[in-house]
């Protein structure tokens, strides 16, 4: 039996620009965080040849190839990986169109169980890598990058998506006080709407290839990242609420399908009640609502969404992670019938 666990994550600027459309024409940026929100993952050798799935339904099956989940079915094949296998993912937060990363998450934590199966080591860089060509490659996904190295390596980053398809990962390094700060002044609201990410996502492809306009705007978010770092660096809270109220004002100008009307008067509300600034999570279109504010208007913020779940921002270091590995070798002329006897 193999556990895998891997961190959710939430964007704080410069989302758009890890797509393929916009960094390989003028590199991108983006900051994001891992949170102790997770996806879990568990590999367990099968008795017999047949392979069982159950993520949201249950597939039983003989062969890799017939799997109809694309991602379990293209990181086995890509693996070599054919039968033989039981595999289970469940998650601490609904995981489709919450905003959150969970399918880049899942992704990145399936191959790394899988690597562990087959008792081979992957570094976090090289999984988020591997994840990146499933995701987008062998899948046909029209996502971004930035999902999958926030998932993989952990913390708080600024990840650069330069035009020759690398990843640079830079640590952004907290003092511990500000640490706390930043983490406290962070709200999750969740909207109670999900939504396609990919339809949004392929809107916004078209939009940013199109127009120069956009793309320009999709530039000046990327390069207030530089910003987003030194607000942190310079224990900044009221920085860091600006830079996000402007960030998001500027996304929700790419596309009309970024926010919505409800979204808007949520944000219009918190920021109401003492809030420095947010932003949608994800695409657009539901999900989950960041909301940062000092934790004096904590209060005041939470009584303005009154309607809406809210969930504290704790933050995850270590990324994706094997937190149980227990290979078990079975004797292939073990079966049913030698096992009476034995009995």
């Amino acid at each position: 039996m193999i556990v895998c666990r891997t961190p959710l994550r939430v964007s704080f600027l410069g989302g758009g620009s890890d797509l393929p459309v916009h960094y390989r024409r003028h590199g991108g940026a983006v900051v994001s965080a891992a949170i102790a929100k997770y996806v879990y993952v568990t590999v367990n050798r099968r008795f017999d040849k047949s392979i069982r799935l159950s993520y949201s339904m249950t597939e039983e099956v003989d062969h890799a190839r017939e799997i109809k989940h694309r991602l379990v079915r293209a990181a086995m094949l890509k693996l070599g990986i054919e039968n033989g296998l039981e595999i289970t993912s469940i998650a601490d937060i609904p995981s489709r169109g919450t905003g959150l990363g969970s399918s880049s998450a899942f992704t990145t934590g399936l191959l790394h169980a899988l690597h562990a199966y087959q008792g081979d080591y992957r570094s976090q860089a090289d999984l988020a890598a591997e994840a990146c060509e499933v995701e987008i490659d062998l899948c046909g996904e029209p996502i971004g990058k930035q999902d999958q190295y926030a998932a993989a390596v952990g913390g708080v980053n600024l990840l650069r998506f330069n035009p020759d398809e690398s990843v640079t990962v830079e640590k952004i390094v907290f003092s511990p006080n500000f640490m706390r700060e930043f983490q406290d002044s962070m709200l999750l609201f969740y909207t109670g709407v999900t939504r396609s990410a990919s339809d949004i996502l392929r809107n916004q492809i078209g939009i940013m290839g199109s127009s120069d306009e956009k793309t320009d705007v999709v530039r000046r978010m990327a390069a207030m990242t530089d910003d987003f770092r030194h607000a942190i660096q310079d224990n900044n809270l009221g920085w860091v609420g600006d830079l996000l109220h402007e960030s998001w004002t500027l996304k929700q100008s790419i596309s009309d399908q970024i926010s919505t009307g409800v979204i808007d008067d949520m944000y219009k509300s918190a920021r109401g009640a003492g809030a420095l600034g947010g932003k949608l999570l994800g695409a657009g279109g539901g999900g989950f609502l960041l909301v940062c504010a000092p934790v004096e208007r904590h209060d005041a913020v939470r009584r303005a969404l009154a309607g809406y779940r809210c969930l504290p921002l704790r933050l995850d270091w270590t990324g994706t992670s094997i937190i149980l590995y227990s290979p078990q070798e079975l004797d292939p002329d073990w079966s049913k019938d030698s096992k009476k006897e034995k009995i």
